[in-house]
């Protein structure tokens, strides 16, 4: 019989894909009869945090102000250098975050933290020192193991984006690396396991109609489904996206066939199980799901977003779909009419994830 232990989870809440995977982290530990005793979310304050991550989880959520990117000022490309000297210009907030988590491990005393992909767990393992073992998990701990792809060239940005990984993993006892297929496991710095995907994928029915769905982390390149659309507009369109009332209000545009949508997890799953197709940043998770359902994938990494630019690479290679520098949608219509919608070895790749997960988590 497992011994019931005490977990805190801390999310970085500027991806939708961390918050999901939290989730269903926060699912599984639950059912297996394990405690959750708190979640803390990193967040900039520059996003709207969706309301299911708050209406899921029954455990006490606490809000942090965490290092993320700056923008541009059409919330499109992120601005590096700036982002850079931004957070610089933080420390005295990051510090009152640090001191938060100080007192919120030492309240409850978990036996170990999960964390998926916040720099300041990362940080305060550095100064603080805890008892708790330290657990990570995303995709990006991919790029620790030696078998892993890097696209040619980028080699300051694949140079920041393993520094910037490990940051958030110092004094890990475990990195989980999400991946899109199998990598054999070579050290103990890594494991590779499948992705982490949430329940109510497993129930939906796969059907197609006639419409793309569009995700849009960055709603910037809203122009560029606006310019499809006034060039398409026989083709219906389901748009999800940050403020869509700003949007509305700012431009003007057959509302029946271009639909957009504020996030929400459940309407945007049913809705990718009917499309005929998904267009979005190269996001990990909403690209898994998308595979899972057997949907072709546009991906446009966000313009300066190194990990983006690797996943829609790597995504490709996994078969997911094809990846551009534009929201252009023909590219997908037309790459939609050869898709194989039959991927087995990934719906078997994913099957027995909560269970191997469960048993690399528990044996720390």
């Amino acid at each position: 019989m497992t011994m019931t232990k005490k977990y805190i989870l801390v999310v970085q809440g500027e991806g939708r894909g961390h918050m999901t995977q939290a989730l269903s982290m926060y699912d599984l530990l639950i059912q297996q009869g394990q405690i959750v005793s708190a979640v803390i979310l990193g967040s900039s304050g520059k996003r709207d945090i969706p309301a299911f991550f708050f209406e899921k989880i029954t455990a006490p959520i606490i809000k942090v102000e965490s290092p993320n990117f700056v923008t541009d000022k059409k919330n499109k490309s992120i601005q590096i250098t700036k982002s850079v000297f931004c957070n610089i210009a933080k420390l005295g907030t990051f510090k009152q975050s640090l001191r938060t988590i100080d007192r919120l491990i030492k309240e409850h005393e978990p036996d170990a933290v999960i964390n998926f992909f916040d720099l300041l767990i990362g940080l305060y393992y550095r100064f603080y020192r805890p008892k708790a073992k330290l657990i990570c998990i995303a995709h990006q701990y991919i790029y620790f193991h030696p078998d892993f792809e890097f696209p040619d060239g980028h080699w300051l940005d694949k140079a920041a984006i393993k520094f910037y990984t490990r940051l958030t993993a110092k004094g890990s006892s475990k990195n989980l690396a999400l991946s899109f297929y199998k990598i054999h496991t070579a050290n103990d710095n890594v494991v590779i396991v499948p992705p982490l995907l949430r329940k109510e994928v497993f129930d939906l029915v796969t059907t197609k109609e006639n419409f793309y769905l569009i995700y849009l982390v960055n709603n910037g390149y809203f122009e560029e489904i606006l310019e499809w659309h006034i060039l398409n507009p026989e083709i219906e369109l389901h748009c999800f996206t940050d403020q869509p009332d700003k949007i509305i209000e700012n431009y003007s545009f057959d509302k029946r066939k271009l639909v957009l949508h504020a996030i929400n997890d459940t309407l945007f799953l049913e809705m990718m199980s009917k499309s005929s197709g998904l267009a979005s940043s190269a996001g990990f998770e909403s690209v898994c799901e998308a595979m899972y359902l057997n949907k072709p994938v546009l991906m446009v990494p966000i313009q300066g977003h190194y990990e983006q630019f690797c996943n829609s690479r790597d995504a490709y290679k996994a078969g997911a779909g094809i990846f551009s520098d534009h929201f252009d949608l023909s590219i997908l219509h037309k790459f939609s009419t050869t898709f194989d919608e039959t991927n087995p070895w990934f719906k078997n790749w994913v099957a027995n994830a909560r269970h191997r997960i469960y048993n690399e988590i528990i044996s720390i």
